[in-house]
């Protein structure tokens, strides 16, 4: 389900494509140029919580070696997009890290660095997962809003997803169908940035599916309106969900505390 805000009708990507058995992209353009050079994006969603044995608290002072610490990550190839207040809405979760880059060894060792920081070094690893997108396998609107060069929304929702056995040996036309029902559920739901990328062999799941907007209810909105599809009879799994707000590094510090 890739989106973007200003988008038309959802095009579905060709059956010889990876894409093509990918969550569907409601309210991608109808027309689009696929993208002329291969480029591949490597992404990362690391959950964190405090540890009940080893409580800490991190000071405002701390702020600026993660700040730095960010900023040295950018110069090797690596954006922090985002860190998210999930606190409250799970037990098991506190912060959110989002982080992308097109060398997946560099993207694990930005994750390394950024643990290492005063203000995230006393946390515990919850949920963590990678994605993988390449440019040449969809049209330029399929591609994540991270790789568009779109700023990240307030809100996120981050969650696995795994076809059902039967999906991929259906034929080809009864999925299209599917998948053509299932992005037109969603295409009225423009404010929303999506981001689905492969994770087949890097971990337990097929597909990572980010979702951004302005508020909250805009998520919700969407995940319950996608309910009402054929193609839900084919999901195995997507759970678990991890959702918060984006926030500046100076707000870690009052999540935390």
């Amino acid at each position: 389900m890739s989106s973007s805000a200003d988008a038309a009708a959802p095009v579905l990507p060709t059956s010889d494509s990876p894409a093509a058995d990918a969550p569907t992209q409601p309210g991608d353009a109808a027309a689009s140029t696929p993208a002329p050079a291969e480029r591949l994006g490597y992404t990362l969603w690391a959950v964190l919580r405090r540890d009940p044995q080893n409580p800490y608290a991190p000071e405002l002072d701390d702020v600026p070696q993660l700040d730095a610490v960010v900023d040295a990550l950018a110069g090797l190839g690596v954006t922090v997009r985002g860190f998210y207040d999930v606190s409250a809405l799970r037990a098991d979760a506190d912060i959110m890290i989002w982080l992308h880059g097109e060398v997946p060894e560099t993207v694990q060792s930005a994750y390394r660095q950024l643990l290492r920081t005063d203000v995230l070094g006393g946390l515990l690893p919850t949920w963590n997962a990678m994605g993988m997108h390449r440019d040449a396998e969809f049209s330029r609107n399929h591609s994540p809003a991270f790789m568009r060069g779109k700023a990240p929304e307030t809100w996120l929702t981050v969650y696995p997803f795994v076809r059902s056995y039967e999906w991929y040996l259906l034929p080809e036309a009864e999925r299209r169908q599917m998948l053509a029902d299932h992005g037109k559920q969603g295409s009225e739901h423009r404010a929303v940035l999506t981001n689905t990328v492969a994770s087949f062999s890097l971990g337990d799941y097929e597909w990572i599916l980010a979702l951004e907007a302005p508020e909250l209810v805009q998520l919700v909105d969407l995940m319950r309106d996608l309910r009402y599809t054929e193609a839900r009879r084919h999901v195995r799994e997507e759970i678990p969900f991890y959702t918060g707000r984006r926030i500046p590094t100076t707000d870690i510090i009052e999540v935390l505390s």
